[in-house]
């Protein structure tokens, strides 16, 4: 995270909500944090004790500089959520948040333009901005985290949709039976996220040892309820042949999502975050197997797949992208 001092005159505040953990930066129109505050956000006090939490806090921040300078505020936030008219419609990971209108709250508090966006969204804006799509004017943004969802810049701008749901690429069904993520086996989210490899893996896994296939990370059917991605890679990383199996399966799935929406949309770019940004040498080869199987030969010629290039400060970026956009 860059502290370099901008001769910017103006200051914007980006707010970042999680389900765990809330964060607040300051920083400018040329894309530079001065400051960053993190704090947790134990949902159960409930929203208006969290939002208070960020107003304090922000008064505070900036205390330091010169009030007047304040232009606006971004929000990043987990969907789903109404950007038109500033709502935040009862995200799974904040229980009680229904109908929040946090756009109105803040724009009160502050008196200055307040904008907020789901997280891909945003994430999809940093990278744009200045991360590995920086310089295109078709790029997407895949989470692929605890979740699969995209973030999609398409002729320069941001495009979210008639209500806020375009994007949910988690919920493509990819096989008749799978799985399970976004409500559906098979989906795109459930070969493709956290929670969904981990319950292929899981699944796989119990077989095998039930047929008395051996797995030398995995020996028992209670340690394969409890596996997780990460274990997984890490077996993959290690040569682990049942492991290397099932990254396998994963990322072929992958190969075939992608190819989707390289047909649809035709991008110069797909960005990829998180599982993928860790393991790119482990997923990508089976991804270009299937695009040359699956995409068209033109569209994929012109698209790059990437891994983000922000890392863990993606969240301090994209919401101060919120704000700037």
């Amino acid at each position: 995270m860059t502290t370099k001092r901008s001769h910017s005159e103006h200051l914007y505040l980006g707010f970042d909500i999680g389900g765990t953990k809330c964060s607040i930066v300051l920083g400018d129109e040329d894309y530079h944090i001065h400051e960053k505050i993190t704090f947790p956000t134990r949902t159960a006090r409930g929203y208006k004790a969290i939002l208070g939490e960020f107003t304090g806090k922000s008064r505070k921040l900036l205390q330091k500089y010169e009030s007047n300078r304040l232009a606006g505020i971004g929000i990043s936030c987990g969907g789903p959520l109404d950007s038109e008219r500033g709502l935040i419609l009862s995200p799974p990971n904040l229980p009680g948040w229904d109908r929040v209108p946090i756009v109105d709250i803040f724009r009160k508090e502050f008196n200055v333009e307040v904008k907020v966006q789901n997280d891909a969204n945003a994430c999809a804006l940093a990278e744009w901005k200045m991360g590995a799509g920086a310089g295109t004017r078709n790029m997407l943004f895949l989470t692929f985290g605890t979740g699969m969802g995209a973030g999609l810049i398409l002729n320069g701008q941001l495009y979210s949709g008639t209500n806020d749901l375009a994007g949910e690429v988690g919920h493509i069904r990819l096989a008749e039976d799978g799985p399970v993520g976004f409500g559906k086996a098979g989906s795109f989210e459930g070969f493709c996220s956290g929670g969904g490899i981990a319950r292929l893996a899981g699944t796989i896994i119990k077989k095998k040892l039930q047929r008395g296939e051996p797995v030398a990370f995995c020996p028992t059917e209670k340690q394969a309820g409890e596996i997780t991605a990460k274990t997984l890679f890490e077996a993959a990383l290690s040569g682990d042949p049942v492991a290397l199996e099932i990254v396998g399966i994963s990322a072929s799935y992958l190969g075939k999502g992608l190819a989707i929406l390289i047909d649809i949309l035709n991008p110069e770019c797909i960005v990829i975050g998180s599982i993928y940004t860790r393991n790119e040498a482990l997923l990508k080869p089976y991804i270009e197997q299937e695009l040359g199987k699956e995409a068209i030969p033109g569209a994929r010629k012109v698209c790059e797949i990437r891994p983000a290039a922000l890392g863990e400060e993606i969240g301090d970026f994209a919401a101060l992208c919120v704000a700037l956009t």
